[in-house]
């Protein structure tokens, strides 16, 4: 998925932070599934290990940690790594989650009895916290997890659900004093909604999350394929939440970050605000 560029003249819209997976000639790739809510993200490496897989793992981390996300697993056993010479990228990768201004876990799961299993318990500082399979990493990372500042809806892809998706947002605000965060998070919220059941068709979950001075709004449904911003239609008003055809671009406008990560079944979109 590509941003269009905006009319002559106009400034170029901001890159979202588009999460996409590749298998170049070698078999080298990171596979990136979130849960529903966006929150829980699993990575699994694959192929030798090299700079140009760190690279890929850094550039995709980077892309998720702007998101919703509270935790990352990231399952190490496919990665060809005799000698543990890849563990200066996952310590730096938990600095980074680690010391960013929204603080996120990381686990990994690597190889049992190999040697970078041995080198990532050995470590002199904060030790990283190691699963031996995800299932393990999974239950400690529900463990973990912060539930208060959520909320949370299955919907149909109906005529009635995109207002319901507008309704469950601005109750959000409401009940988290935000209230100058209302109208442009029920706007999103109602954009992404139309996606689905404009184009997507399927039962979509929406979920608004609060953490620090930051509001989520994520949208999860049943079709793979990323969404395109396009340019609105003609004489639309986008301050007016039935207002179709302004979609993504509305979203690139009004939110401080968003982007797209494969999901379990589908994709997930996500749009940040700050308070």
């Amino acid at each position: 998925m590509t941003a269009t560029k905006g009319h002559e003249g106009s400034p170029p819209l901001p890159s979202p932070h588009l999460v996409r997976m590749g298998v170049d000639g070698r078999g080298v790739s990171v596979h990136v599934l979130a849960d529903v809510s966006g929150t829980v993200v699993e990575m699994t490496l694959r192929g030798r290990w090299s700079q140009q897989l760190g690279d890929q793992f850094a550039a995709l981390l980077r892309d998720c940690l702007a998101g919703p996300v509270e935790a990352i697993i990231v399952d190490l056993h496919e990665v060809g790594d005799l000698h543990g010479v890849s563990l200066p990228s996952w310590l730096a990768a938990q600095r980074t989650a680690r010391l960013g201004p929204l603080p996120v876990h990381l686990a990994f799961c690597p190889p049992p009895r190999s040697m970078l299993d041995y080198r990532l318990r050995h470590q002199p500082a904060v030790a990283p916290s190691l699963f031996a399979t995800r299932s393990e990493a999974r239950i400690a990372t529900g463990r973990r997890l912060r539930r208060g500042h959520r909320v949370q809806t299955r919907l149909t892809p109906g005529p009635d659900s995109v207002r319901v998706a507008r309704e469950l947002v601005a109750e959000a605000c409401r009940m988290w004093r935000l209230p100058e965060l209302r109208h442009s998070a029920a706007l999103i919220a109602s954009e992404l909604a139309t996606n689905v059941v404009d184009h997507a068709g399927t039962a979509f979950v929406v979920t608004v999350l609060r953490r620090a001075h930051s509001l989520h709004v994520v949208v999860q449904d049943c079709d793979a394929s990323y969404p395109r911003v396009s340019q609105p239609v003609p004489d639309a008003d986008p301050s007016s939440p039935p207002a179709r055809g302004w979609g993504l671009k509305l979203v690139d406008t009004i939110a401080d970050r968003w982007g797209v990560m494969p999901s379990h079944r589908g994709k997930v979109v996500w749009a940040t605000l700050s308070a």
